[in-house]
């Protein structure tokens, strides 16, 4: 293996791969005090209720919390379904969620362009992306339309066109990541452009929704954004925060520098700090952001209510991944780091799949089969990632067989067991 590839095989993967040459650097700008800081003012904490997006307010909502905001605004969503016709063409409501991974969403990628030759991949009501789950989700929000452009770019692409290294030099005098996603931002400009922007907001009119999550660092909190609401804003910067966003949900810390985001509050203008989605979620539904039961619609308006259904993509494998561990200090940190994103994931599952029991959705999950070969140096690598796009396409294109529940959830008698659920290892098929 050639130190190019020893550097980008670090770099590009989860932080699990970066942590050793993380304590050289940082230990290294301690010793040398030489660091040249970024000017950073985010917004105070009693600020926190009170932050927008100057020129587009109600854009954006904290994930944890329940948000008017958003609530208004799923409510006005269904009155534009009935002006579109939506509500009458989808009796069913459908709703995607597709989690992070790095290179390894080529698997959700793959999954939804073999979902759309199968003949049954639906329209969804509402689409959620996280990381890489978040350069997936405007595709998969759009439709079949845009899918050779899916897999253009999941199928391509190598980790030149993701991240470019840094040198050491440059670490030093402005030592917040370890490399650039120049490469990122020129291939999300390309990809995002005014058409998929003017095609992302037709659809938000419709009644559709599309939100993203990113990771308020300083308020260690996640941020979800209503992305069709900016692509309908009419604002001149739309198209740069919408790219904006899509980087930072992406935006690996350490590897990747943040992203900071002009907002304002009380009057003041701040700058705030975004990175990863997936330091908060690996996958996120709605949470605590909106109350279901006020959607349930009764019979007083003669709107008949619908059934729903939940889809998560989780890129990733859930088996545990055996491996002998070196006993010491650069083994255990990065291997207790990865059991530890590992474990977030399947814990996010469980969450969604608790929230769609409790609000009566239809629950779905796919995943990287436990039986395909993933390992590779560079995270990116182009072989693997045409792999996996196949896996998932191929998988989907035969019908997917979708698990009923999370692996290692057991239902508490026979009775959950004929609804649908069942135990570790015997989920049934999707009907």
């Amino acid at each position: 293996m050639t130190d190019d590839t020893r550097w980008r095989a670090a770099i590009i993967h989860e932080p699990i791969r970066i942590l050793r040459f993380v304590i050289v650097v940082a230990t290294t700008v301690l010793l040398l005090g030489c660091a040249v800081l970024r000017p950073h003012s985010p917004p105070p904490r009693k600020f926190e209720p009170l932050v927008q997006i100057p020129g587009m307010p109600d854009v954006r909502a904290w994930g944890d919390e329940f948000s008017p905001v958003f609530q208004k605004d799923a409510l006005a969503a269904r009155e534009q379904e009935k002006q579109s016709g939506l509500f009458d063409k989808e009796p069913i409501v459908n709703v995607l969620a597709i989690s992070g991974g790095g290179g390894d969403g080529a698997f959700g990628a793959g999954l939804l362009c073999g979902w759309t030759i199968s003949g049954t991949r639906p329209n969804f009501k509402l689409v959620t992306g996280v990381s890489t789950g978040a350069l997936t989700a405007p595709f998969a929000f759009l439709g079949p339309a845009y899918d050779e452009k899916l897999r253009q770019a999941y199928t391509t692409i190598t980790g030149r066109d993701i991240f470019m290294m840094r040198s050491l030099l440059a670490i030093l005098l402005r030592p917040d990541s370890i490399g650039l996603n120049d490469p990122l931002a020129k291939l999300t400009a390309e990809i995002v452009d005014e058409k998929m922007l003017a095609d992302v907001a037709a659809e938000h009119l419709k009644g559709r929704r599309l939100y993203i999550s990113t990771t308020a660092l300083d308020a260690q909190r996640p941020v979800v954004w209503n992305m069709g609401a900016i692509a309908a804003s009419g604002h001149p910067r739309s198209l740069s925060l919408f790219r904006d966003i899509m980087i930072a949900s992406a935006a690996i810390p350490v590897a990747f520098p943040p992203v900071f985001l002009k907002v304002e509050a009380d009057g003041q203008r701040f700058d705030e700090m975004h990175v990863d989605g997936g330091v908060m979620n690996q996958v996120f539904l709605y949470g605590s952001m909106l109350d279901p039961q006020e959607f349930k619609v009764n019979s007083d308006d003669g709107t008949p209510l619908r059934e729903a259904r939940v889809f998560v993509i989780r890129n990733s494998q859930l088996k545990p991944d055996w491996q002998e561990v070196n006993p010491r200090l650069h083994s255990i940190g990065p291997r207790a780091i990865s059991s530890l994103i590992k474990a977030q994931g399947i814990g996010d599952l469980f969450r969604i799949f608790t929230t769609a029991r409790r609000d009566q959705l239809d629950f779905h999950l796919a995943f990287i089969p436990d039986s395909l070969d993933t390992n590779r140096e560079d995270e990116f690598d182009n072989r693997v990632m045409n792999l996996l796009f196949d896996a998932g396409y191929d998988l989907a294109k035969q019908g997917y067989p979708w698990r009923k529940a999370p692996p290692g959830y057991f239902p508490v008698n026979n009775r959950e067991n004929k609804n649908g659920s069942s135990p570790l290892g015997t989920p049934p098929e999707a009907k």
